[in-house]
């Protein structure tokens, strides 16, 4: 039961040292001096020993130069997000503006977000600076921080688990499907597969305050709901409506039975989607 558990904390963990990797990278790009890098990105004495703060400064992160962020930060941000997501939601549009403010009117330091940064945005007026680069340290600098916080919060007794106690039980009914599968069960194992589906897609839409009329919502009418309100994607709304076709295979009587490789097809697929649909 803890597997997952542990992968997520790892998960956390490494992408917190991965932006401090980053932070370093857009600090060398900046020339940021190496007293106000520390300050800004708060290391203690343990982790700056591990990035090699020791040696000369000139010389430490020569790896880290350009482009060494352009290259790691989007998937960096991606994961990030993913994990604040499930953590701290409370927290993630603050995230997400430190990257670009999608209500912004005009580009100035305030608004000035990461994704400038990365194609180099510079605003000038009347041969003026009015904002560059530099602008962006402060917003990843809060990304970070943010990220920082989720971890914080799971060591926290307030932190409430059953987000990813829920996913190691999933897990379980998945793999207990593929046994059947296996051994030739497959509409049991379909129809068990499709059960873990439709308590997940009911239990994003609780999550979110999504409530339908009816009295027994199915696959559908979850998937429709999440689409309506834009928490997912038009491919991923069109997948998982495949998902419950090959479900009903196996709840209904159809002129045909399930095939094992389709079974095997929706376990993958519900797989993927109780791990990326929040």
């Amino acid at each position: 039961m803890g597997t997952n558990i542990q992968k997520f904390k790892d998960e956390l963990k490494r992408l917190i040292a991965q932006g401090e990797l980053l932070g370093l990278s857009m600090a060398v790009d900046l020339s940021v001096n190496e007293e106000d890098l520390n300050l800004k990105l708060g290391l203690d004495e343990e982790t700056a020993k591990k990035l090699g703060l020791d040696e000369e400064f000139a010389n430490r992160f020569k790896k880290l130069k350009p482009p060494y962020f352009s290259k790691n930060y989007e998937p960096w941000y991606s994961l990030s997000m993913q994990i604040i997501k499930q953590v701290i939601p409370d927290r993630l549009e603050d995230f997400k503006r430190q990257y670009r403010d999608e209500k912004r009117k005009e580009t100035d330091s305030l608004t000035y977000g990461v994704s400038d940064y990365m194609i180099g945005i510079q605003v000038t007026r009347g041969g003026r600076v009015i904002v560059n680069r530099s602008a962006a340290f402060p917003k990843f600098e809060q990304q970070l921080n943010i990220l920082k916080s989720a971890e914080t919060s799971m060591k926290s007794s307030l932190y409430n688990m059953t987000e990813i106690l829920r996913a190691d039980l999933f897990d379980d009914e998945l793999d207990a499907a593929r046994e059947l599968n296996k051994k030739g069960f497959v509409r049991g194992a379909g129809a068990i597969t499709g059960v873990v589906l439709e308590k997940h897609l009911d239990h994003i839409c609780t999550r979110h305050e999504l409530k339908t009329r009816k009295k027994h919502s199915t696959i559908n009418d979850y998937n429709q709901m999440l689409k309506d309100n834009e928490i997912i994607d038009t491919p991923t709304w069109r997948f998982i409506q495949h998902l419950g076709d090959l479900r009903n295979l196996c709840d209904h009587n159809k002129d045909r039975d399930p095939k094992k490789e389709e079974i095997d097809d929706l376990i993958t697929g519900v797989s993927k989607i109780i791990k990326t649909v929040f």
